[in-house]
């Protein structure tokens, strides 16, 4: 039952609501304390219990399969998944095992990485270990599992680099990278700091467009002063085994979990998990579904609803590979999506896959592999499309196109926007499959995809937003050099005129970067080109607030006009325990363009674009308070966010300038990327 206070919110909401057509106010909402539980139709225990989180029956619309309770009980944790295995590439034949000895020797030769150096020996045991993938693929796992182990590389070896794991994977890629070239050189660089990182290739650009940029370039559309209201959300990161009461000061990650502990107190639990969560945990049911409820307040959504709503991926919880399974990622699918259509209102929620939201996590494979390899993970694309188009988000071709597209698609609403998503594990650094062929931009065909629906859009005189999960600058750290090189130049080539904005979650923080002309040479008011929103994420994981973002659009240019950021203070989950009156407190956090445009002279309708970017970050330079406000938002105003002055405050503005990940690492600090200690 809503209290006093909660009805007195309600009618001042609703009395703003009729002066303000969009029903977007400064204001806080207290979730009840009593889970709602209309949210789901039944449940394997009790949900309103404060002991424990809740745990719904969730039936799979388009399956008809019902999740057994075993699947996410917080005291019995599955272990290794086995009904997942990975298929494994043909032997090579004797002929085909001589002509890869020779191209790989031949590269060891040229690689001026390689010699008598750490780099060289990395280098030098993936040959070894290729040539096995190519005799004896069967045996490359165990060969893993023992490196790991002699190394002490890990804990869990057997379970993370067995067959139906990583160790089917690492096969695949051995089998067909270039390990004694830029292919090896990226591996050894990523996974064990023991080669430097490969330079961006040079780019041929000579036949990817199939026209030139239009010069001059076609008049931008007339703005309709009609405002839409758009919902931003990203990182959900549910955890359905979260256990109450758990250890949620964990030594080894994830806490909040039946089997978590403290070094310092293994036996008696220092921070018991708070029912609503905690800064070193992934978000229960009774946080998810607080944010749920305060989203539909604070955004009135029942009169005035969002036009729709951009997710830009991570449903699945933080869990250690060898305890994720198919099933388990496909509930978070069918439990997720089905929340979002209830919860966010009639318009469509244009979806994409985060890194989390595979088995293992972060991986895909391309398309060119054939066979067998190229489709291992078609039951995720199949399932999610079959899921979009069951909550009426997308329509029959569409989901074609996203079954045959790694789950990117493209939809041509009506009123002159494309929504253009991707499948960013493509780019992702943590995407084995992406060291294969790596010194080309783009194996997998995505930004091909892209390339392609941009150029559809610029003939039809439409306007397109870009959505995906990983980003593809800030500082560096989460993208690869070359795909993101060749995003860069696709932006560059449509942008302003068909590109209205790029849109990010992944590092579960507050961030922005702008893209320029000339791959960002000359950061100017006149180069700045377009802008990637980053959103900050549900999940408070780690040491960050709960968040989320409402933009106000025009209708007509679909620029952003003015963006609305709402947090919850995880800090002061504890107190809500032990009674069920009051559950988290959603707040206003900030005004986009009041926060940051107090010294950038703009006229009040004009959009929150690339050049306003710029010259806001003009003031960063010359006022490091606007840096310090920045850093704040960027962890959600998390008491455990740290300052940001001198060399972190020059890095932050070099951050937002830079759009690739080529860009970032050529010319950043990498150590003030994130605000997570």
């Amino acid at each position: 039952m809503i209290g006093a206070v909660q009805l007195a919110l309600l009618a001042f909401v609703s009395s703003a609501a009729a002066q303000d057509p969009l029903g977007i106010q400064p204001t806080a909402f207290t979730a009840p304390g009593v889970f709602p539980t209309s949210a789901f139709s039944s449940y394997y225990n009790n949900p309103t219990a404060t002991s424990e989180q809740p745990q719904p029956i969730i039936t799979d619309a388009v399956t008809y399969t019902t999740y057994p309770y075993s699947l996410t009980d917080p005291y019995v944790i599955n272990g290794n998944n086995t009904e997942d295995p990975h298929p494994l590439p043909f032997p090579a034949t004797p002929e085909l095992l001589y002509t890869q000895a020779l191209s790989q020797i031949q590269s060891i030769a040229t690689n001026p990485a390689f010699g008598n150096s750490s780099c060289g020996r990395c280098q030098a045991s993936l040959e070894v270990s290729k040539f096995l993938a190519l005799a004896a693929p069967e045996q490359v796992p165990n060969l893993l599992v023992a490196l790991c182990e002699y190394f002490n590389y890990s804990t869990t070896c057997a379970q993370t680099y067995g067959l139906n794991d990583y160790g089917g994977i690492i096969t695949q890629v051995l089998a067909y990278a270039d390990v004694g070239g830029y292919d090896g050189q990226a591996i050894c660089e990523q996974y064990f700091s023991l080669c430097a990182l490969p330079p961006t290739t040079p780019l041929d650009l000579t036949s990817w467009f199939a026209k030139p940029k239009p010069n001059p370039l076609p008049p931008p559309k007339t703005p309709s002063g009609q405002r839409l209201k758009v919902l931003h959300v990203s990182d959900a990161h549910l955890d359905p085994r979260f256990d109450t009461g758990a250890e949620a000061n964990c030594s080894d990650y994830l806490c909040c979990r039946s089997n978590a502990y403290n070094s310092a107190s293994p036996n008696v639990t220092l921070f018991p998990a708070p029912r609503y969560g905690a800064f070193q945990c992934d978000t229960p049911y009774s946080l998810m579904l607080a944010a749920m409820e305060s989203i539909q307040v604070l955004a009135n959504t029942a009169e005035s609803p969002f036009a729709w709503t951009v997710f830009t991926g991570d449903l699945v919880s933080h869990d250690p590979d060898y305890q994720i399974s198919r099933d388990y990622v496909m509930y978070f699918e069918a439990a997720m999506y089905g929340l979002f259509q209830q919860y966010f209102g009639p318009g469509p929620v244009y979806a994409v896959l985060g890194n989390h939201d595979s088995a293992p996590q972060a991986q895909d494979a391309q398309h060119f592999l054939g066979g067998d390899l190229a489709s291992q993970f078609s039951w995720n694309y199949d399932h999610v499309s079959s899921l979009w188009q069951y909550e009426g988000w997308i329509n029959d071709s569409t989901v074609e196109l996203a079954r045959t597209d790694y789950a990117a698609y493209m939809v041509n609403r009506m009123d002159g926007l494309r929504i253009i998503t991707l499948n960013t594990d493509f780019w992702y650094r943590s995407n084995y499959f992406n060291y294969i062929n790596l010194s080309h931009p783009d194996p997998s065909g995505m930004l091909r995809f892209l390339t392609d629906e941009l150029q559809a859009a610029e003939d039809a005189g439409d306007r397109v937003w870009i959505v995906g999960h990983v980003l593809s600058g800030w500082d560096g750290t989460q993208a690869l050099l070359n795909p993101t090189d060749l995003f860069y130049q696709i932006v560059d080539r449509f942008s302003p005129h068909v590109i209205a904005n790029i849109f990010f979650g992944h590092t579960h923080e507050d961030e922005l970067s702008i893209f320029y002309s000339n791959n960002g040479t000359n950061p100017s008011v006149e180069t700045a080109q377009v802008v990637s929103w980053i959103a900050p994420s549900i999940t408070p994981l780690t040491n960050l607030n709960s968040g989320f973002r409402v933009y106000e659009v025009d209708s007509a240019t679909f620029d952003i006009l003015d963006a609305h950021t709402w947090k919850s203070d995880v800090n002061s989950f504890s107190a809500l325990d032990g009674q069920i009156q009051y559950g988290p407190t959603y707040e206003y956090e900030y005004n986009t363009r009041q926060a940051y445009g107090a010294n950038v002279t703009w006229g009040v309708d004009d959009p929150l674009n690339a050049t306003w970017w710029h010259m806001v970050s003009q003031v960063m330079e010359t006022d490091p308070t606007l840096v310090e406000t920045f850093n704040m938002y960027q962890g959600k105003s998390s008491v455990r966010t740290q300052p940001c002055t001198g060399a972190c405050a020059t890095a932050k503005v070099c951050y937002m300038r830079s759009g690739s990940a080529s860009i970032s690492t050529q010319y950043c600090n990498q150590n003030y990327g994130s605000v997570q200690g």
